[in-house]
């Protein structure tokens, strides 16, 4: 089961894939993941969530910085 501090990740990376107009297949090419993953991970339905190396990587991606997708405090 994910911990709310997955799901506020999980929601930040989408909103950031949206702004920057990627789907979910682009982000998973750039991403060297399966297409299916990134549904996975945006769906909340499976135990699937991001590693601190994919967050670093998908900063560069999305062109920011890996603290854009972390809360300012605690959840």
């Amino acid at each position: 089961m994910l911990e709310p501090i997955d799901k506020y990740i999980i929601e930040r990376v989408k909103e950031k894939r949206i702004e920057k107009g990627l789907s979910q297949s682009q982000l998973a090419f750039e991403l060297e993941v399966s297409n299916g993953v990134i549904g996975k991970i945006e769906s909340g339905k499976y135990d699937k969530k991001y590693s601190v190396r994919q967050l670093n990587k998908l900063a560069k991606i999305l062109d920011c910085s890996p603290r854009d997708f972390w809360p300012k405090s605690p959840l």
